[in-house]
């Protein structure tokens, strides 16, 4: 049996439920598919999707990693998916990426008769008040979400087609809503951003906190906080102003120009 999680804050739970033997089929999958372009994102070597994420990577932060071959293996490795011996379980919440990776992997195995499984542990609810990743839950209590569901042909069916539609409309942004997925562009969060900001000085992270704690429907992390600003201040909307200090902006303030 594979297990696929969106990214490894869900390892060490997902390894204590399961067990040491049974990680050994533990695949994670790390690309936030809420952001970005996913035109090229199943087809090797994802040279669009690559340069996105090179794009958000901080200049300050160093190694910058190449993130092509990681984004061509995972395409590789989910082509093939289908063809092998093994069921599938997708363990997901109320992340976007993860509800996306969900659909990604029924995408891939809607003309297969293996088992796909999912396991959920949200709420349900994308808000930021009440969505909850698997990664957010502890290690210990996680035990208590693990109740595997069969995911049936009809089900398979429609969340293939929703990642099939995510992957044509090919947005910016996407949120997890109702069930579905809701494309739009950047300038909704930019909107965020810039009503944070003031004419005067404040510290730059705790703008960008106010920009991650008021997106429903996604998680907005703290590269694409600050990748927003960035390219606010490349079209003169913003001024940043100090040293990048840690994660390449814990030094720097911003203002509005």
């Amino acid at each position: 049996m594979w297990h696929l999680v969106c990214g490894d804050t869900a390892v060490e739970g997902v390894t204590r439920v399961i067990g040491e033997a049974a990680a050994r089929e533990l695949r994670v999958l790390r690309d936030d598919l809420a952001v970005g372009p996913l035109a090229d994102v199943d087809r090797p070597p994802c040279i669009r999707r690559a340069q996105f994420w090179q794009d958000v990577w901080p200049d300050a932060v160093t190694p910058r990693p190449d993130f092509g071959p990681g984004l061509s293996a995972d395409a590789e490795w989910l082509a093939v998916l289908a063809g092998q011996a093994n069921p599938v379980t997708v363990w997901h919440g109320d992340s976007c990426s993860e509800q996306l990776l969900l659909a990604r992997v029924a995408a891939v195995m809607e003309q297969s008769e293996l088992p796909l499984w999912e396991v959920p542990c949200g709420t349900g609810d994308s808000s930021v008040r009440t969505r909850r990743a698997v990664g957010m839950i502890e290690p210990e209590a996680l035990g208590a979400y693990y109740s595997p569901r069969l995911v049936d042909a009809e089900r398979k069916q429609r969340f293939a087609a929703q990642w099939h539609a995510a992957v044509a409309a090919n947005a910016d942004i996407r949120r997890w809503r109702d069930g579905d997925f809701r494309g739009e562009e950047h300038s909704t969060v930019d909107a965020i951003l810039l009503a944070a900001c003031t004419p005067e000085w404040q510290p730059l992270p705790r703008v960008m906190a106010e920009v991650m704690a008021g997106c429903d429907g996604f998680f907005v992390t703290d590269f694409f906080a600050f990748w927003r600003a960035r390219e606010l201040a490349a079209r003169g909307r913003v001024e940043l102003a100090g040293h990048e200090g840690q994660h390449g902006y814990g030094g720097l303030s911003v203002r509005l120009t």
